[in-house]
Parts: structure tokens; C-alpha cells; sequence
């Protein structure tokens, strides 16, 4: 039997002082099940369940958004491409296919014309993003670098 994964995710989040930061985190809780018998199984981890809104989305060549909060906590998954996101921290992380990043930066507060992130592509092809986002789920607490 194999060791359980680690995976790890970039979590963008608020701070009780209304700045958005970024830290690496990651997810360590898998139980080793089949998705539906007779399927082999396989490492699954931990499901949300409720009312989510799924869609891709397509940043241009030199896109750069504006600064902004994400709408509501939501994973955000790189399918092609490469996009960077900057916290008002200054921190900033780029990501591509096989990285992915949670959008928790609700209720910062606006310094200097900054509020939540800013985010853009990197590189000479659109950045091809698959976004998940919760609608009426808790979403998951900061890790804060743990």
C-alpha cells in the first residue's frame, strides 16, 4: 500500500488586519476507497457537498486584471497556460497546469487603491482556468503556512 499524498495548493486569504497573503498549503486528508465498487481503489479526499458553480475561464495573452476580491471562495485549477496571482502583501505566486490556488480573500479592506489581488497571464498563450466556486459552503480556514 502506498503512502497517503500530500498536495499542495496556494491559498490566498485575509488576515484579521484586511490584508490578502498567500501561503502554501496543503491537503493531507485521503482515505484510501473505491469511488464506486468494483473500482479499484484510490486515494480520495475530502468531499464538500451543496450548491457549487462550475465554469472555465480564458485570460488573453497580457491580460491583467484590475484589483479585486474573488466572488465568492472558490478553487481555481490551471488547465493551460500559465497566470500569476499578486496579494496585497506583496506576495506573489505563479501557477500552471498541475498547480492550483484557493480564492478566500473575501472582506480585505482597500489600502492605497489595493483590495483582495490582482491577477494576469504569464507567457505567450491565454491562460485556460477551471474555477469551482462554493456557493453555500464554508469554505476551508487558512492554513497560514502550516
Amino acid at each position: 500500500m502506498s503512502q497517503k499524498p500530500i498536495v499542495p495548493y496556494w491559498h490566498l486569504w485575509t488576515g484579521d488586519d484586511g490584508i490578502s497573503r498567500q501561503d502554501l498549503c496543503s491537503i493531507t486528508e485521503f482515505d484510501l476507497q473505491s469511488m464506486k465498487p468494483p473500482a479499484d481503489p484510490q486515494w480520495i479526499g475530502k468531499k464538500a457537498s451543496g450548491q457549487m458553480t462550475t465554469m472555465i475561464t480564458v485570460q488573453p495573452v497580457g491580460w491583467v486584471g484590475t484589483w479585486h476580491e474573488n466572488p465568492k471562495p472558490q478553487w481555481i485549477v490551471p488547465l493551460t497556460g500559465r497566470w500569476f496571482v499578486e496579494a496585497m502583501d506583496g506576495s506573489r505566486v505563479e501557477m500552471g497546469p498541475g498547480e492550483f490556488s484557493f480564492g478566500g480573500d473575501q472582506n480585505c479592506r482597500e489600502v492605497d487603491g489595493r483590495r483582495g489581488h490582482r491577477s494576469g497571464t504569464i507567457g505567450d498563450v491565454p491562460a485556460v482556468l477551471m474555477v469551482v466556486q462554493y456557493d453555500d459552503i464554508p469554505a476551508p480556514p487558512p492554513c497560514k503556512g502550516v
